[in-house]
């Protein structure tokens, strides 16, 4: 099963926000609707993000335009929408650059030409985000032993990714090598991506699966019940700090404390090696109503109550055992071994 679906030049997703109650698929027809899915978390994930966005613009540009200086134009003008809606997650960025190079490199071909390669690089950044998943579950599945007792936050599966995931394609590579492993997954407040997304992937793939609070974690691990923990990234620096979906730190430093290992898993256009460190990380601090309101329904804060939301925190290198990419296991020192293995 994949998340997003591209057929006969037209765009579809599952609605991740009705789930796991109904699997609602939409259509984006326009560029307003694809910024909306994006920033409404309709369909997130860092990894899909930037895949969804390559195949937007190409919806958004598909329409004719009869001047060159005015579709260019318009293919500037959308990336810079679309960059802006989701700041931490630099996959996005990504294959927005990777665009805007092929359209500079093509700038004097026809309007329909470059069309064309706009669509051809999108779908090359959706099948290789598919073998770069392969790659990294080949890698972290080795790190896995026979009943293993995993625990993941937030979701990093096939709704986030093009493939089967970043961490979650581990935990499944590691399930189909019949290493009889257990999974908990962190509930993920405050909208509940373990709890509603990764816990519904886990179950449709036959793995066994307990959900938790985010506030049980540490007694788990206090019980010896807790191997490893295995979780995506949304932003690498090159020292090796990592951005990643609010309360991944808190893990680490419990994983830190009960000697576990914690591994981050992410493919290489996850790192941002232009960033000496984690404190130049953009975090990302979403509407207030989301904690506000519980299922955007009912409200559990009083009013007048000030709240904070941010949607990232940033785990320091020296918390993680190793980062798991597309390339290879990455250990520490991360600087240089970062630098070695991703370039």
């Amino acid at each position: 099963m994949r998340a997003i679906k591209f057929k006969d030049k037209h765009l579809f997703y599952i609605d991740q926000t009705k789930l796991p109650s109904k699997e609602v698929w939409k259509e984006c027809k326009s560029l307003k609707a694809g910024y909306k899915a994006i920033k409404e978390l309709k369909v997130r994930g860092a990894p899909l993000i930037g895949v969804f966005a390559a195949y937007c613009i190409y919806i958004h540009l598909k329409r004719k335009t009869k001047y060159k200086k005015r579709f260019l134009k318009k293919f500037r003008k959308a990336s810079k929408r679309l960059k802006s809606c989701r700041p931490t997650a630099v996959n996005l960025a990504w294959a927005l650059g990777r665009l805007s190079k092929v359209v500079l490199i093509n700038k004097d071909k026809s309007i329909a030409e470059i069309k064309e390669i706009i669509l051809k690089e999108a779908k090359a950044i959706n099948q290789e985000d598919i073998m770069l998943c392969d790659n990294m579950a080949g890698y972290g599945a080795e790190l896995i032993k026979k009943g293993d007792r995993i625990l993941t936050h937030c979701n990093a599966g096939f709704l986030a990714t093009s493939g089967d995931g970043t961490a979650l394609a581990v935990i499944y590579k590691a399930h189909k090598l019949y290493k009889n492993i257990r999974v908990y997954v962190d509930e993920t407040r405050p909208l509940l991506q373990g709890s509603r997304l990764t816990a519904w992937e886990l179950g449709r793939r036959g793995v066994s699966v307990t959900v938790i609070c985010d506030n049980m974690a540490a007694i788990l691990m206090s019980q010896g019940k807790i191997d490893k923990i295995f979780v995506g990234a949304d932003r690498i620096a090159a020292n090796g700090d990592t951005a990643n979906k609010i309360g991944t730190y808190g893990l680490a430093i419990l994983a830190k404390y009960y000697k576990i290992p914690f591994y981050i898993v992410a493919p290489f256009s996850t790192f941002d090696l232009k960033l000496v460190s984690g404190k130049s990380i953009p975090i990302e601090e979403r509407n207030k109503d989301e904690i506000r309101k519980l299922v955007k329904k009912i409200e559990v804060v009083p009013k007048g109550v000030k709240v904070y939301n941010p949607a990232f925190d940033v785990t320091p290198s020296k918390l993680i055992t190793a980062i798991i990419s597309d390339k290879g296991v990455i250990k520490s020192p991360f600087k240089k071994n970062i630098k070695k293995t991703i370039g």
